[in-house]
C-alpha cells in the first residue's frame, strides 16, 4: 500500500498532485466543442436513461469560460481538447474551430478530427500542418467503419506522423455498428505504426484492449470513466487488472472526459490512485506516469 491520501474532492486534487511532485495534471481527454454542439450533446445525455439506461447528471455543466476556470483550479496545465463529428463536412470546420479555442487557451494542446469522406487526407495533413499533436476519432457517434478505403489516407498520414489518435472504438456504453476491438485491430494491421490511444480503455472489452498494447508498441489506453463507481464501472474491472497495468505501466494516460462526467473530476483519480495502491509494482511512479510523464509523451509535450 502507498501511503499517498486519494483526493475525495475537487479542492483536494491540487494537494494530491503536489504530494506526487507534480506541477499539475495532463488530461488526454477533455471535450470542449461549439456552443450548439455542446448544448446538443448535454441534451443527449439527458436523454441518458433512453439511450444508456441510466441516469446522467452533467457535473460539469456551465459556460465555457467557467469550465477553463474549473480546470486551471484543479491544476491540468495541459489538455486535448477533442472534437468529433457525426456526419460528413463538419470535421474541416471543426478542425477550424478548436484551432480558434487553441489560440485563446494557453492550457490547450492544438487537435483534429476527421470522418471518412472525400478529401479527408487533404484536411488531415492541413492539420498537422498547422500543428495537430492529437486526434480523435469517434467510431461509435460517428457510426463509420474505421476499415474504410476512405480513410486509408487519414491513418497512413497520422502513422508517418506519429502523432496519436484517442479512439472510441470500443463497446462501451453502448455497442455501435462499427464498434469493437476486433475491428480496430483491422485498422492496425493495415497501419502497424499507428499512435492509437483506445479511449475509455476499450471498455467494456478491458483484456482485449490490454492484448492490443501487448501486441502493438503504439497502443495505449486512456483511464477516461474507468473503475468509477458510476453505473457500477468499477465492478467491470478484470480480476488481473492491476497486475497487468504493471506491465504495461508506461502505456496508461489520464483521460477523463470534462466536462460531461456525471461526477466530481476527483472521482477519477481517486479510482487511478486506488490501482496503485493495490499493487506494489505500481504506487507513486505509476501516478506520475499516468497523469504526467505519459500524456506528455504523447502530446510532445516538454
Amino acid at each position: 500500500m502507498i501511503p499517498l491520501v486519494s483526493p475525495s474532492a475537487d479542492a483536494d486534487v491540487p494537494a494530491f498532485t503536489a504530494a506526487l511532485g507534480l506541477p499539475g495534471l495532463t488530461d488526454l481527454h477533455v471535450h470542449f466543442l461549439p456552443d450548439p454542439m455542446q448544448q446538443k450533446v448535454w441534451a443527449f445525455f439527458d436523454r441518458a436513461t433512453e439511450e444508456y439506461g441510466t441516469v446522467w447528471p452533467i457535473h460539469y455543466r456551465r459556460p465555457a469560460g467557467e469550465r477553463l476556470r474549473v480546470l486551471r483550479d484543479l491544476g491540468v496545465v495541459a489538455f486535448a481538447p477533442l472534437v468529433y463529428p457525426h456526419k460528413p463536412d463538419m470535421a474541416a470546420w471543426l478542425n477550424e474551430w478548436v484551432r480558434d479555442f487553441v489560440a485563446a487557451t494557453p492550457e490547450a494542446v492544438p487537435t483534429a478530427t476527421f470522418f471518412p469522406e472525400p478529401g479527408v487526407g487533404d484536411y488531415v495533413a492541413d492539420a498537422l500542418a498547422k500543428g495537430a499533436r492529437c486526434v480523435k476519432a469517434h467510431v461509435q457517434v460517428g457510426a463509420y467503419d474505421p476499415r474504410d478505403p476512405l480513410l486509408d489516407p487519414a491513418w497512413g498520414l497520422l502513422a508517418e506522423a506519429g502523432v496519436p489518435v484517442v479512439i472510441h472504438c470500443g463497446h462501451g456504453p453502448v455497442p455501435g455498428k462499427f464498434t469493437g476491438l476486433d475491428v480496430h485491430a483491422d485498422v492496425l494491421r493495415r497501419h502497424p505504426r499507428l499512435v492509437t490511444v483506445l479511449a475509455h480503455a476499450g471498455a467494456p472489452e478491458f483484456d482485449l484492449a490490454l492484448d492490443l498494447v501487448e501486441r502493438h508498441a503504439g497502443v495505449y489506453l486512456d483511464t477516461t470513466m474507468v473503475g468509477v463507481p458510476f453505473n457500477h464501472a468499477d465492478e467491470l474491472l478484470p480480476a488481473d487488472w492491476t497486475a497487468r497495468l504493471a506491465a504495461n505501466a508506461d502505456r496508461i494516460a489520464l483521460g477523463t472526459d470534462f466536462p460531461s462526467i456525471p461526477y466530481p473530476y476527483a472521482t477519477q483519480l481517486a479510482a487511478i490512485a486506488g490501482w496503485a495502491a493495490e499493487d506494489d509494482r505500481l504506487g507513486e511512479p505509476f501516478l506520475r506516469a499516468v497523469l504526467w510523464d505519459t500524456p506528455r509523451r504523447l502530446l510532445a509535450l516538454r
